[in-house]
């Protein structure tokens, strides 16, 4: 199937805003609308785009990922997310934060919502562009 140049060059051009726009969605979760979630689904939609406008075999050997394998490690930083709770807070995903003090900066809050967060946004992600890519190379070899 031959791809429209222009739609090759719109794909590679909103890639990175799009990923921007999913960190930036990522951050602002845990105090406002947002978070994991969102943010993993804006990001895949990244690649999903890279996959219309390219093929899922081009993408596919240009990324070298196993989705599968992102969407595990998603789950181990969740869980490690919710273990820190479990040891310092005594509940399962209670909160836990550091608010360290940077030159330059002030001061951060970071706390383990955030890394749940981060954790459901990795799973996210892996399993948005696991099933594309999956639905795409199934699509590419009927068309063949």
């Amino acid at each position: 199937m031959t791809r429209s140049p222009f739609f090759k060059f719109l794909a590679r051009a909103m890639m990175p805003i799009l990923i921007l726009f999913s960190i930036f969605f990522l951050l602002r979760g845990h105090n406002q609308p947002g978070g994991g979630f969102v943010g993993g689904l804006v990001g895949a939609s990244s690649i999903v785009l890279m996959t219309l406008a390219y093929g899922a075999e081009e993408v596919a050997r240009q990324m070298r990922f196993d989705f599968r394998r992102v969407m595990l490690w998603g789950v181990i930083v969740a869980v490690i997310a919710g273990m820190l709770g479990l040891i310092f807070q005594s509940s399962f995903l209670g909160s836990i934060w550091f608010k360290p003090y940077l030159d330059g900066i002030g001061r951060l809050e970071l706390g383990t919502p955030a890394l749940f967060d981060a954790g459901v946004y990795i799973v996210v992600f892996g399993a948005t562009v696991a099933i594309v890519m999956a639905m795409a190379e199934e699509s590419d070899r009927e068309v063949e």
